[in-house]
């Protein structure tokens, strides 16, 4: 229903402005500006998008909102859309764009492995952050902890913190054991997962493990990027609560541990394609991709570059493949099983 009227809410504004709409892109092409459309909100971000203004002249437009809402708005606006670029922190929201028609291939020059960029090049890996086990380094045996699977066993019963079903983290980690495991394998571990829940999901992953450090819970399924924030704050109380965990990656035996992919593609009716590539070209270079490791405490997808030493210090680390990715039904799956087994 939110989703509904989120798209509905987007409909009505597009609408009473359709009248402008090809003349918004007239517009920018015209003035060579770039219109990005991203939810991603970090400040990381906002001091690079100043930077690419002041090297190359041209200036950014930022719209930021929710991947979906955002893939929804680039549906109503159609071919008369002004954005050149969406920018996603999930792989199977950039697939859901290009599955609609949203995207276009483009050949950009990264130093991007392979797997960090869409194999037709509908989009390119801009940093990725890994989904993995915090826990309380005084309360927990580092050697009980294996897999998220294990997380459902009963031996951690009012344990467990993690954030709401609505996120899309949680939706794209549940839609990757989806497809490794199965829909009812991943529904029993959902369901588990619920019941050894040591509270009931609010807050984001810092909030996880603030929690942890309040000894509230004793794990947390959290990205690493937010506990290098907490190492790294200003903040003696939140860096005392991020030195509280250890950080420990799930089904290093198996699969891999789960990571998520902040990623940019280039619009279908981008106004401003070439301009768009450079942008990726740009946030993907060595320089800025080393900036994004020590200032969002992301994994750099630049493989020239090496991830800052606050999160190289917890170790490499087996990385699950992201064909899940690709099937972006999964997505409706995880809510669906959300939803059944009482994750709010």
């Amino acid at each position: 229903m939110m989703k509904l009227l989120s798209t509905l809410s987007i409909a009505v504004l597009l609408v009473a402005c359709s009248g402008s709409g090809s003349q918004q892109q007239e517009k920018a092409t015209e003035s060579g500006e770039l219109n990005v459309y991203s939810n991603r909100h970090y400040d990381a971000d906002r001091i690079l998008y100043e930077k690419f203004t002041e090297q190359t002249g041209v200036k950014i437009n930022l719209v930021k909102a929710g991947a979906d809402e955002l893939i929804s708005r680039l549906e109503i606006e159609g071919d008369k859309s002004p954005a050149d670029v969406l920018i996603t922190v999930d792989a199977m929201k950039l697939n859901r764009a290009k599955e609609k028609g949203l995207l276009q291939p483009v050949e950009a020059k990264t130093n991007n492995p392979p797997k960090f960029i869409e194999e037709e090049n509908y989009w390119y890996a801009i940093a990725y952050r890994a989904r993995v086990i915090a826990y309380d380094k005084e309360d927990v045996d580092v050697s009980e902890l294996s897999t998220y699977e294990d997380l459902a066993n009963e031996k951690w019963a009012g344990k467990i913190l993690i954030r709401s079903s609505g996120s899309s983290y949680n939706q794209s980690l549940l839609s990757s054991i989806i497809h490794a495991n199965g829909e009812e394998k991943a529904k029993e571990w959902a369901a588990g997962i619920v019941k050894n829940m040591a509270r009931d999901p609010k807050g984001g992953d810092r909030d996880q493990i603030k929690a942890i450090a309040s000894g509230v819970g004793e794990v947390a399924i959290v990205n690493t990027y937010y506990v290098g924030l907490l190492l790294n704050s200003e903040n003696e109380e939140e860096v005392k609560a991020g030195q509280k965990v250890g950080i420990y990656f799930p089904n290093q035996e198996g699969r891999g541990g789960h990571i998520n992919i902040g990623g940019i593609g280039v619009t279908k009716t981008a106004p401003n394609k070439e301009n768009a590539i450079k942008f990726i070209e740009f946030l993907t270079n060595d320089e800025n991709q080393k900036f994004y490791a020590s200032n969002s405490f992301e994994y750099p997808v630049n493989q020239n570059v090496s991830p800052d030493s606050t999160i190289a210090s917890w170790g490499e680390f087996k990385i699950d493949n992201l064909d899940y990715a690709k099937k972006t039904d999964l997505n409706e799956q995880a809510v669906r099983i959300f939803e059944e087994v009482g994750w709010n």
